[in-house]
């Protein structure tokens, strides 16, 4: 059972009491609310991680039920800036350093392979959706520099990095991090991209600090968004929190943002049986992705 701590306005001291379990009323309550301003999915075999979550949170405020917390949340300025918390704690971000080989390999081999200077310097664009706190998108700036820089290939790149939480992406910007977040890069990596910060932090180099744009976005709200065409999109470990039908919503726009030859990188096995006019799938072991062949007439 859950604890959560109340204060007593007499003594100034806080004892802890039990918190009631979440019953089915109070967890669907939650679990629309989530969806309605998210769009994450919560199914009920999560009920538990959702009353372990919140009960942490309402343990630092003095909360000592569902329905209070609840009220606080939807109460004005104060609850907005509550929810952002409260969201940041409810989304996964544990992370790192080139955590997905077998995607940035593909991107390697069958993108920036392909890359040359026949018609002047090459512009990148690439857009990281669900960057948590920027060691995906920071990983992605690393490849294309010390690839494209190994080939002799002249370039320009700039990364957009959006994500839902707003502490999330404070840390990215920062670019800070401790070291074990590291441990898949070589020593050439981290002595060329990065500076000791302390004893156990590293920082990214301000020339890849400096390629990377984080953003907030809500992907309930990523039809609104106007973005510029991209040459690979970046998406994994984020349509997992999505119920299906939202799911294929937002694999058609971010389609829509795909430039012809660019490429729509997915988590394995994050989706079945979706298909969008003028992409194919790229059949690549380990990693589900998908290439833009044509550009249809209706779209920007």
């Amino acid at each position: 059972m859950a604890v959560v701590q109340k204060k007593r306005m007499r003594s100034g001291s806080w004892q802890r009491e039990a918190l009631e379990g979440m019953d089915s009323y109070e967890f669907r309550q939650w679990a629309e609310l989530l969806e309605k301003r998210t769009g994450i999915n919560l199914p009920e075999k999560r009920k538990s991680f959702l009353q372990t979550s919140l009960a942490i949170r309402m343990r630092e405020l003095g909360f000592a039920t569902y329905q209070d917390y609840l009220r606080y949340l939807l109460a004005g300025r104060r609850g907005a800036v509550e929810w952002e918390i409260l969201v940041d704690r409810l989304t996964v971000h544990e992370t790192r350093f080139y955590r997905d080989q077998k995607a940035l390999e593909l991107i390697r081999t069958r993108y920036l392979d392909t890359l040359s200077n026949q018609d002047g310097p090459c512009r990148i664009n690439i857009w990281s959706v669900g960057c948590a706190t920027g060691e995906e998108p920071y990983s992605l700036a690393i490849l294309v520099d010390s690839h494209l820089q190994r080939r002799r290939v002249e370039f320009f790149q700039a990364i957009v990095a959006s994500d839902i939480s707003s502490a999330a992406l404070a840390t990215g910007r920062q670019g800070i991090y401790r070291e074990n977040r590291l441990r898949n890069l070589s020593a050439h990596t981290i002595q060329r991209y990065f500076n000791r910060v302390g004893e156990e932090h590293y920082q990214v180099v301000p020339e890849i600090r400096d390629r990377v744009c984080f953003t907030r976005l809500n992907l309930v709200r990523l039809a609104e968004r106007k973005q510029a065409q991209m040459d690979i999109i970046v998406c994994q470990n984020v349509l997992i929190y999505f119920a299906r039908q939202k799911r294929l919503m937002i694999l058609d726009t971010l389609a829509r943002h795909l430039r012809p030859g660019g490429m729509l990188v997915l988590g394995a096995g994050e989706i079945t049986d979706w298909e969008y006019p003028g992409l194919e799938n790229m059949g690549a072991p380990g990693t589900l992705a998908y290439r833009r062949t044509t550009q249809l007439r209706s779209e920007p």
